[in-house]
């Protein structure tokens, strides 16, 4: 008579240790460059924004230099937090800032960041991965759950 060689039990516990072996894990690296990624996508947008009212954030008056133009001027009023995913890693929680800009006619509107769309919600690139992972062959229903497989470790 032949004897098992494994033990289905020890199987099954190196499987479960796989699966917990992520969930406590903790990498400052990673936390370093996602907090950076995060600044840095704040900064753009508050650049951008500083461009359009031609002026810093708490000046009085236009920016010194060929930066400064004319009839546009606003003020702003705050920011709103959006949520990003990209190919960095997990969602990650911006804040964008928000103005009014005052037209040459002398009404107002909302000022519109170029660098991010309005209801974006993934960068670019992670939109190309997903349309070329559906042009691979993988389902919808495997895509979302990668996505929230994503969305749960960042928690």
């Amino acid at each position: 008579m032949k004897q098992p060689t494994t033990n289905p039990d020890s199987l099954q516990s190196a499987t479960e240790l796989v699966v917990d072996l992520f969930d406590n894990w903790f990498d400052p690296i990673e936390a370093e460059v996602r907090a950076r990624s995060r600044q840095f996508i704040e900064e753009l947008l508050r650049g951008e924004l500083e461009a359009a009212l031609s002026r810093p954030r708490y000046g009085r008056g236009p920016m010194s230099g060929n930066e400064a133009k004319e009839g546009v001027s606003g003020y702003r009023h705050g920011s709103r937090a959006r949520s990003l995913t990209g190919t960095f890693g997990p969602p990650i929680e911006i804040a964008v800032p928000r103005a009014r800009l005052t037209t040459s006619e002398g009404k107002t509107t909302e000022w519109k960041s170029q660098a991010l769309r309005a209801y974006q919600r993934r960068t670019l690139a992670a939109d190309a991965l997903i349309a070329g992972s559906y042009l691979a062959g993988t389902n919808t229903r495997r895509v979302r759950r990668a996505m929230a497989n994503i969305a749960s470790r960042s928690r």
